[in-house]
Parts: structure tokens; C-alpha cells; sequence
């Protein structure tokens, strides 16, 4: 299905800044569907009739469209009421039910005007509400305060002022008509409040009921910092007063051990303030569990940060005790040791400082390249190590055992690859690691330009140790795949395969 961008750059020659109104008006106007409990349709002129290029569904009530509509043509039913909207810029509604199936409707076209200023704004859409009619009974108060609020809003959308630009840096998501709805008067007294927004103000503390009382008073009384309960009540006068934006006000509020999001959007139909419409959701129980998330995440952090610490301390004693050790091979076993655990340690380092266990790979083996090239080849001419390619982000699962990998790799060639009779052909002594990364694998090579492979050289009956833990990781904790070769230019090319799942 195509995108609302995509239909309107087929269909239209609309300016970047109409395109961008009609894209923000279908994100906003599920506020619109719910107060409406109506179907929303989107149609643009295409050829002779028009085409629908977005479309939106009640949450308060049964949608009237299941099927889909995007991309498809007016019905012949509906085009003359649309078709007049497009033409003359008014508002158009049925006065009596019609049919739609089985289903009686009744059917309303919006025009949609362009925000540009201008004496008279050119219509740019047209937006059709679909109510259906299951019964015909006396709307309930919140029923004909949901209604009052949304023709408010599509006499906004008319008019080319809903919706307005809105600051939100914070990046706070919007409450929905069903959390709780609050009805304010042009003198800011509260006209209707829904069972839910009567509930989410007793929950911050206020014990008596809401119709009647000046709701920006309240929430300054409720709310616990004087600089937050100023900001808060500011927010609702100037909704009021029509002084905001269109496209509403929004911040999070405390009170006592509650939490609410609050959102406060100016109605001024006919450019008259007419008053406002606040939402107001709890979440209480949200921050509890984001501050518990916090304080988990956190916990983690310390515990990679300890570790590390741990790890380099462990590395610390084992270099102390290769200096004091006389025995050449002892005091080898002991340097690898050393490298061993602080490659661990160096992923601990980075998950320590992260959010999500994920690893840089890059960063790692770029801080672990010059612990590696201090690795004196048999020559004494210590190699030159490079990284070629992104190795990319990793889970810590698959990390730390690649860590591990790559260091015995590298320490392998180092220390295999080059030998005296050789060192003097191929200078300097040269390991690169080589990273091809797609969204199924990861490949790396391990790739030096020394002497080769010995003749006959079996790597899975090879009894070195590090070998040994190397396909002990590749197998069990990668389910990946080693290959050790000869090089097309000589050298040796050690080929790890890892499954990204």
C-alpha cells in the first residue's frame, strides 16, 4: 500500500508546506475519530473524481469502513457532497440518515485548508466524517461534549488552524480521548469532565468533583512543584484563551506519589475562543516501572563496570607474576594469559557504559589493535595490525566470544606466521582484519603475510591451546564456522563465519 507521501506526490502538485500540513493532520486526527465516534476519510481531486489517501477508525465506537480505502476512488454516493466541499469551501453535512449496506449513516465533508496566511486560504482536501447511526436515542452528556469538542476541531480544520505547530522536545507521547476528557469553558471553568479524567485528578490529590470548578486553579493546587504546578496552569489559561497553539500543549505533572500526562488544545472556531479540550492520562504506574527499568539498567551498568575492574586486576597480578616468573614458557602462558582476560575485559568496558547490551565491535577491536601489535613476532619486530571494514553491533552474547576469538587469532599469526629464516622477505609483518558484514552474516578474516601454513597442518588436531579454545567458542558459542588457509598472495587467512539471527 502506497504511503500518504506517495499518493500525494501521485495526485497532487501540492507545495512541500501543504503536503506537510495534511500529513500532521493524519497524525493528529484520531483525536478527531474518537470525539466524532465517526470513520475519517482523506480525498484529494484525481482526474474526475477523487481519490482517498488516508483514512482513520473510531476507538469510542464500530468503524463504518472495515476494508480499506487508501488508494481507492470516491463512491458515486458520496462524490457530489465531496465534489461541492472541493468547490465552494464549505462545510457540508446530511441533515437526514442515509444507507450505506445495511448500515444507516450520516455523512459530513470537511474542507481541509492550507495554514498558509493568506486573506482566504485555498482548500487544499477535503476530510469526511461517516457516523454510524445504530439507534436513535438522546446523546448522554459525554457523547454531546465529545460532539460539541469535535466540531469544534473540524471547524479549526476548515479554517486551515488545526492543527498548529507544537514544541514538544521532550518527545512526550499524547493521551487518547479514552484516558481521560475534560470539557472547558471559555471562562475556564470545567463544562464536563469523563469518569476517567474525574479519577486521574483524585488520583494527583483533588478530593472534590470537577464540573463547576476553574480546572487551571486545580491543577495548580494539586501539583507538588511550584514551578511545574505554574507551568501546568499557564498552559491551561492559555489554551483558554486561545493563545496557544493549535496544536495543543503537553507536559508531564507530579503530584504526591501520582504522575499524569497532560495535554491542553485551544478550541477557537471562527477564530472565537471557544474555550478548551484537556486530556489527561495517569501514569503512575508507567514511571514506576520506567524508574524500575532505570534502576535495573543502571544495577547492570555497575555490575559490567565491576567486573571490569575485577578483570583488569585479575590481568594485573598475572603480568606481576610473569615478570617474576624465570621460566621462559611459564612466563609465555602467563602473557597470553594476560591478553586473554583483558580482551573480557575490554567488553565489560563497553557494556558498562551502555544501555541495551549491545557492543560495539569496532571500538573494541580498535582498542584492542595496539595491545596486540606489542606482540613481538619471532623476528623481535613486533607486526602491524589493521582493521578493514565494520564489524558493526553485536548482543553481548555473541561479543564476548568473538573478542576472544579475534585475540587468539591475531596472537596466533603473530606468533606462527613469522619466523627468523623468514623475517627479513616479507616487511613489515603484517596482520589485517578484514569485515564483511550482511544482514544474515558476519565474516571476518584474519588475514597476516607470513610464511604460511606448515605442510600438512590439520587446525582441528592441532594441539595448541589457543587454537583449541578458538574452536571451542567458534562451535558452541557462535555456531559459527573457522577455515584456516593459505593466502592468494602467501600468508595465512584464518576465515571466521558468524550466523546474525
Amino acid at each position: 500500500m502506497s504511503t500518504l507521501s506517495e499518493l500525494l506526490a501521485e495526485h497532487t502538485e501540492l507545495s512541500g508546506a501543504d503536503a506537510y500540513h495534511l500529513q500532521r493532520l493524519v497524525a493528529e486526527w484520531q483525536l478527531v475519530a474518537d470525539l466524532s465516534f465517526a470513520d475519517l476519510q482523506l480525498w484529494v481531486p484525481a482526474g474526475h473524481s477523487f481519490v482517498c489517501v488516508a483514512q482513520g477508525r473510531p476507538n469510542t465506537a464500530t468503524t463504518v469502513f472495515p476494508a480499506d480505502l487508501v488508494g481507492s476512488r470516491l463512491p458515486e454516493s458520496a462524490g457530489d457532497a465531496v465534489a461541492r466541499t472541493w468547490e465552494s469551501g464549505e462545510r457540508l453535512r446530511d441533515h437526514e440518515a442515509r444507507r450505506l449496506g445495511d448500515i444507516a449513516v450520516r455523512w459530513e465533508s470537511v474542507p481541509v485548508r492550507s495554514p498558509q496566511e493568506s486573506a482566504e486560504p485555498a482548500v487544499i482536501a477535503v476530510l469526511t466524517r461517516v457516523r454510524a447511526l445504530s439507534h436513535l436515542r438522546s446523546p448522554s452528556p459525554l457523547e454531546s461534549a465529545y460532539q460539541d469538542s469535535a466540531d469544534a476541531l473540524c471547524q479549526m480544520i476548515a479554517e486551515g488552524r488545526f492543527p498548529g505547530t507544537e514544541e514538544n522536545p521532550k518527545g512526550l507521547s499524547t493521551p487518547r480521548v479514552g484516558d481521560g476528557f475534560v470539557r472547558v469553558d471559555a471562562a475556564g471553568s470545567v463544562s464536563y469532565a469523563s469518569p476517567n479524567a474525574l479519577s486521574a485528578y483524585h488520583r494527583l490529590g483533588w478530593s472534590a468533583d470537577l464540573p463547576g470548578e476553574n480546572l487551571a486553579d486545580i491543577t495548580r493546587q494539586v501539583l507538588t512543584d511550584p514551578f511545574e504546578s505554574a507551568d501546568a496552569e499557564q498552559m491551561i489559561r492559555d489554551a483558554v484563551a486561545g493563545t496557544s497553539s493549535a496544536g495543543g500543549m503537553r507536559m508531564e505533572v507530579d503530584a504526591r506519589r501520582a504522575s499524569a500526562l497532560l495535554r491542553a488544545i485551544a478550541l477557537t472556531p471562527h477564530h472565537t475562543p471557544a474555550g478548551a479540550l484537556v486530556l489527561i492520562r495517569d501514569v503512575t504506574e508507567v514511571k514506576r516501572r520506567d524508574r524500575a527499568l532505570l534502576s535495573k539498567d543502571a544495577t547492570i551498568r555497575e555490575i559490567h563496570h565491576r567486573v571490569k575492574n575485577n578483570l583488569q586486576s585479575v590481568s594485573a597480578l598475572l603480568r606481576l607474576q610473569a615478570r617474576r616468573t624465570g621460566n621462559a614458557e611459564a612466563r609465555l602462558a602467563l602473557e597470553e594469559a594476560v591478553r586473554r582476560v583483558a580482551s573480557i575485559a575490554l567488553v565489560h568496558e563497553t557494556l558498562s557504559a551502555s544501555v541495551d547490551e549491545q557492543v560495539d565491535l569496532d571500538a573494541v577491536v580498535d582498542q584492542l589493535v595496539p595491545v596486540m601489535a606489542d606482540v613481538a613476532a619471532p623476528s623481535g619486530t613486533p607486526a602491524q595490525v589493521r582493521r578493514v571494514g565494520q564489524l558493526g553491533v553485536l548482543p553481548s552474547e555473541l561479543a564476548t566470544p568473538l573478542v576472544m576469538v579475534l585475540t587468539e587469532l591475531i596472537q596466533n599469526a603473530i606468533e606462527h606466521g613469522f619466523d627468523d629464516a623468514a623475517a627479513g622477505t616479507r616487511s613489515p609483518a603484517l596482520v589485517e582484519i578484514d569485515a564483511d558484514r550482511s544482514t544474515r552474516k558476519l565474516v571476518v578474516t584474519v588475514r597476516d603475510n607470513g610464511i604460511g601454513l606448515p605442510e600438512g597442518f590439520d587446525p582441528e588436531r592441532s594441539d595448541r591451546l589457543g587454537l583449541q579454545i578458538v574452536h571451542t567458542l567458534v562451535k558452541i558459542e557462535l555456531s559459527g564456522t573457522l577455515q584456516l588457509h593459505g593466502g592468494v598472495d602467501g600468508g595465512t587467512d584464518a576465515v571466521l563465519t558468524v550466523p546474525l539471527h
